[in-house]
């Protein structure tokens, strides 16, 4: 009778042992955020869809701003795309070769191949980010935002950037490096805040009987200002992304961040 008792008791603490180990387990796993996941939270894609005109912007995503030369693109239609590599500060265009081979290729198909070199100032949306540790390389497809850059006949001209990092550093890399690297040749444009913040500001000009209304003092994010000051002001934030001494407030239209708990930037 003892012993089956003890073969009880040590079955039920095997059993205890192997949940608190997979709890723990999955628990482990489960918290870090990966590379990938903090840039999918930076960067909104674009969602495209197609209409009898063509391609058509569905939902547009972060709006970012072209600041170097040398970005080679091809008309959203194309299968193929072009890949620009930015390493060092440097862009690195396609090779007349490699579009000259795709414009072969196209012709097979009964098409025409034309590519555009997007300029600086113009504005693209993501469309795709590709994070490989492995090759030290953060891909990012942009589509060129048309009604932005007042393109007619709209193209939607697309291209793929290859940020490439040096040999293990996406290894021990946090999302604010990466984003600052990324920002040398796209940085996000406030565009499409001030375009939203005028949408908004039409709205609240009348009331339903169209008499003037007064407008409420618009909310004030200085630097400096605590994490508690700026939930006060804005509400708390849609995603908050947590790099260490580096923190982002992610809102719908705005993105915050503090570093050591004290507001460094405002995007």
């Amino acid at each position: 009778m003892g012993q089956k008792l003890a073969r009880v008791i040590l079955a039920m603490i095997a059993i205890v042992c192997a949940a608190v180990f997979s709890s723990s387990r999955a628990g482990a796993q489960g918290a870090p955020v990966s590379l990938q996941e903090q840039l999918a939270a930076q960067y909104k894609v674009v969602k495209m869809g197609s209409d009898s005109g063509g391609p058509s912007v569905v939902e547009p995503g972060t709006l970012l701003a072209i600041q170097k030369g040398g970005i080679l693109g091809v008309p959203y239609s194309d299968t193929s795309v072009l890949s620009t590599k930015y390493e060092n500060g440097t862009v690195h265009s396609p090779s007349t070769l490699m579009s000259k081979g795709i414009g072969f290729g196209m012709k097979k198909f009964g098409k025409e191949q034309t590519t555009h070199l997007f300029q600086v100032g113009d504005k693209v949306y993501p469309s795709k980010i590709e994070v490989d540790v492995n090759k030290d390389d953060v891909a990012m497809t942009i589509v060129a935002c048309d009604t932005c850059n007042k393109t007619d006949p709209p193209s939607y001209n697309k291209a793929k950037v290859v940020f490439h990092f040096s040999k293990g550093a996406l290894a021990k890399a946090n999302a604010g490096e990466i984003e600052d690297t990324i920002g040398q040749l796209l940085s996000i444009s406030d565009d499409s805040q001030q375009e939203q913040g005028g949408q908004v500001a039409q709205g609240q000009g009348q009331d339903q009987q169209g008499a003037p209304q007064q407008q409420a003092e618009p909310q004030t994010i200085e630097k400096g200002q605590t994490t508690d000051q700026v939930q006060a002001a804005l509400g708390k934030p849609e995603k908050i992304v947590n790099l260490g001494p580096k923190q982002l407030y992610i809102y719908k239209d705005l993105k915050v961040t503090f570093v050591n708990g004290k507001v460094a930037d405002v995007q």
